[in-house]
C-alpha cells in the first residue's frame, strides 16, 4: 500500500496586523519558508514535482498564482510548477491533502505543500469586494437565482455563524472568554518555554509569534462590546488578523529511499465534509465523526488535536459533541492567541501538531478547521 510521508515542516512566526511581517511582500513571505524547508531537508529542489499553496483573497500581491511566485522568488528551479488552492480558511490544509493525494496515487513522489497570507496588506474579504468597480457590489452570493432559491437572502457571515453556534450549543460569553484566556496562557507558556523554536524560521527580526497578549485578563475581556447587538461574541473570543506562511515536504516511499530522507510522520487519513453554509463554522463536528468512522478510530486514540480557533464557539461546540479531552486540544493555544493568517493557518497547524507529537511521544494527531461555505478538512497523522 502506498504511503505519503511528512519529511519536514516549517513556518514563519505569525505576525500581528501591522506588526513585524506586515511590510513583507507575500511572495517573499512564502519564499522564506520554502527556502527554510529546502535547507532543512537537504533535498534537491529540482526533484520537487509541484508546489501546492493555500491563499485566500488572491488579489494584488497575492494574485497570479502565489504558489508559483513564492517558489520563483525563493530563487528555486524554474521547471518546478506551482498551484494555488482556495478552500477558504482550510486552504493550506487542503494543499497538504492534494500533495498527499498526488503521492498516494503514484503520480508524484515529492511535493511541497503550504500556504501564505499577508492580511495586513490585503484585508480579509478583499476578493469578495474587488469586483465592485465592475458592478458587483453585493458579494458573491447576491444575484444567483439558484443560491437565493435555496438559501434566500439571509446573511452569509462568519460572525453570524459563530453567534448561531453559541446559541445552538448554549455557550455563554463567560465560557468563551475563559477558553480565549486559556488560549493566550497556553501560547505564552509555549513561547516562553521555547516550544515553537524548532518549527519556526525567524524573519525580519521577528522570531516569536506576535499575537499572544500577556496583559489580557478575564476582566478586560468582559469589558468589550459584543460584535453584534444582543450577541455573545467579542473580539476577544475571535481569531486575530495576521500575517504568516508555512510549508511541508510530502514524499513517497520511493522519494524517501532515493533522496535519503528521514520521514517524521505518515498521513494516516485525509478527508473533507460540508454542511450548512449559513451556520458555516460547525462542519468540523460531522467531519471529525466521518474521519473517525472511516478509520475505525475513537477520539480517545488521538493524542493531540489542532482545531482552528476561528472563534471560541467553534472549538467549544466541537468539544461538546466529540467528548475530546480539552487538555489534548490546542495544547499550545490557537488562533485566538497566535493569529489566523487565513491561507497559511492549515499548514501552520500541521507544523505545530507534528512538532508537538515528537516532543510528547504521541502517536496520532488530528487536525481540523472550519471553512467558508460550511466545510471542514480533517487530517490524521501518525508520528514515526
Amino acid at each position: 500500500m502506498a504511503e505519503a510521508y511528512i519529511v519536514d515542516a516549517v513556518r514563519s512566526p505569525v505576525g500581528r496586523r501591522g506588526g513585524g511581517l506586515s511590510g513583507v511582500h507575500p511572495a517573499d513571505l512564502g519564499a522564506h519558508v520554502l527556502t527554510a524547508l529546502m535547507e532543512r531537508t537537504g533535498v534537491d529542489p529540482g526533484a520537487v514535482e509541484d508546489v501546492v499553496f493555500g491563499c485566500v483573497d488572491a488579489i494584488g500581491p497575492q494574485a497570479g498564482d502565489i504558489a508559483r511566485t513564492c517558489w520563483l522568488a525563493a530563487g528555486l528551479p524554474e521547471h518546478v510548477p506551482g498551484v494555488t488552492v482556495d478552500r477558504q480558511c482550510g486552504s493550506s490544509q487542503q494543499a497538504v491533502h492534494f500533495a498527499a493525494q498526488a503521492v498516494l496515487s503514484g503520480t508524484s513522489d515529492l511535493v511541497v505543500a503550504g500556504g501564505v497570507q499577508n492580511m495586513s496588506q490585503i484585508p480579509i474579504g478583499s476578493a469578495m469586494t474587488a469586483a465592485a468597480p465592475l458592478g458587483f457590489t453585493d458579494g458573491p452570493f447576491a444575484g444567483s437565482r439558484g443560491w437565493t432559491a435555496r438559501y434566500g437572502d439571509v446573511e452569509v457571515s462568519q460572525f453570524a455563524g459563530a453567534e448561531q453556534i453559541a446559541r445552538e450549543w448554549d455557550l455563554s460569553r463567560e465560557d468563551m472568554e475563559a477558553f480565549a484566556y486559556r488560549s493566550h496562557q497556553r501560547a505564552i507558556a509555549a513561547i516562553d518555554g521555547g516550544l515553537f523554536t524548532k518549527e519556526t524560521a525567524p524573519l525580519e527580526g521577528v522570531s516569536d509569534d506576535e499575537g499572544p497578549r500577556r496583559d489580557t485578563t478575564l476582566e478586560k475581556m468582559a469589558s468589550l462590546k459584543t460584535l453584534m447587538d444582543g450577541g455573545r461574541l467579542t473580539a476577544a473570543v475571535s481569531s486575530q488578523i495576521s500575517d504568516g506562511a508555512a510549508a511541508l515536504l510530502i514524499a513517497s516511499e520511493r522519494a524517501v529511499r532515493e533522496h535519503g530522507l528521514t520521514p517524521r510522520a505518515r498521513v494516516h487519513h485525509l478527508s473533507a465534509r460540508g454542511e450548512d453554509p449559513i451556520r458555516m463554522l460547525s462542519a468540523p463536528i460531522p467531519a471529525t465523526e466521518h474521519a473517525l468512522r472511516k478509520t475505525g478510530m475513537t477520539i480517545d486514540q488521538i493524542d493531540a488535536v489542532e482545531i482552528n480557533e476561528a472563534f471560541a464557539s467553534v472549538v467549544l461546540a466541537w468539544l461538546k459533541d466529540t467528548g475530546a479531552d480539552p487538555a489534548r486540544v490546542n495544547p499550545h493555544g490557537g488562533a485566538i492567541a497566535l493569529g489566523h493568517p487565513l491561507g497559511a493557518t492549515g499548514a501552520r497547524l500541521m507544523t505545530t501538531l507534528l512538532h508537538h507529537l515528537e516532543r510528547t511521544g504521541g502517536r496520532y494527531g488530528l487536525q481540523t478547521m472550519c471553512e467558508g461555505g460550511g466545510q471542514a478538512n480533517v487530517t490524521i497523522i501518525e508520528r514515526l
